[in-house]
């Protein structure tokens, strides 16, 4: 089943690359732009599975380390930091935020949890928005007379949808290895044992603080690669990016995907992020007045007919079925 699933996901990676290339050829830049949006979303959504789908933990302030991966890199890269020195500098910070603030956090459970992980995105938002010396406020960095650098491997300038496009897919692809090779470890099997039965996980002599708070932490990793490709790609960010509402829409794609399945994460993403754009395409720009109406509607709709998500993880769709 392993085999099988890592060979469809291979499979979809090669398909959306060619893609966009052919996309790239026929000057479908706007297109090709979707795509690498998605790309990022997904690496965001595969970070909150990581806390959702595989430990159970619902958090719904994930987004604000997606914010500190970004600023983080907007503020080194407008003093002259590379994108590869940038990189590792940024997750080390967002990891240790998501630490101190998971340190007292995993003492909580269930609604307890998600409110403070509420409140701590809100938090953030708002001094980002507020914090003028570092972060520019609401008119966000980089200030002006200062710029993002652009992201160059082996003297070759990324300045180009297509280029970045397939810079994502790259992490996208290394993102998802490394989740596998997490997912079948020891530590990845502790992850759904305290999702099953957290007592039961505890009994059997896993310490299940300590492991709660590995995924938190290790979760922070796939926010900060996502924020400092974001930072880099458009060039600007600002606290609207950053705001609970993508907090929530991360969450939707996890659990309309399938909890705890790569694949299904993908087609969340895809399914949240790149149908509404094809329908604004084909139906024009008034459709995003209706958009939020869709959204809620297709969450009730798959909440009673397909609770387990599109592609859900067999261990939950065997859970769920009646």
């Amino acid at each position: 089943m392993l085999k099988k699933a890592k060979l469809l996901e291979i499979f979809f990676i090669v398909i959306i690359a060619l893609a966009a290339y052919l996309l790239h050829l026929k000057q479908e830049f706007y297109l090709v732009h979707i795509l690498s949006l998605a790309g990022i979303y997904v690496l965001l959504a595969l970070g909150l599975n990581m806390v959702i789908g595989y430990t159970g933990l619902l958090d719904l302030g994930f987004i604000a380390f997606y914010a500190i991966g970004a600023y983080s890199a907007a503020l080194l890269s407008s003093k002259g930091f590379s994108f590869w020195a940038i990189l590792p500098i940024s997750i080390l910070i967002t990891c240790a935020f998501r630490f101190l603030l998971g340190k007292p956090l995993m003492r909580l459970r269930g609604d307890y949890l998600a409110i403070v992980t509420l409140g701590f995105g809100e938090i953030t938002r708002l001094i980002l928005n507020n914090w003028d010396a570092l972060t520019n406020g609401p008119k966000g960095l980089p200030r002006v007379g200062e710029t993002i650098r652009p992201i160059t491997l082996f003297s070759f300038h990324l300045n180009s949808e297509i280029s970045y496009f397939y810079l994502i897919l790259f992490f996208v692809a290394a993102s998802i290895f490394a989740i596998r090779r997490i997912e079948r470890s020891k530590i990845g099997r502790a992850f759904v044992a305290i999702r099953e039965d957290e007592i039961a996980a505890e009994a059997m002599g896993i310490n299940t603080s300590y492991i709660k708070l590995l995924s938190f932490t290790i979760s922070a990793v796939f926010a900060a690669l996502a924020g400092v490709i974001y930072a880099h790609w458009i060039g600007f960010v600002s606290p609207e990016s950053f705001s609970f509402w993508e907090s929530v829409f991360l969450v939707c794609m996890v659990v309309l995907g399938g909890m705890g399945n790569i694949l299904g994460i993908i087609f969340g993403v895809i399914l949240l992020v790149g149908l509404p754009e094809f329908l604004r395409i084909t139906l024009g720009g008034e459709f995003v007045l209706y958009r939020m109406l869709l959204f809620g509607l297709l969450m009730v709709i798959m909440t009673i007919l397909r609770p387990q998500g599109i592609i859900p993880e067999k261990r939950r769709a065997l859970e769920l079925k009646d």
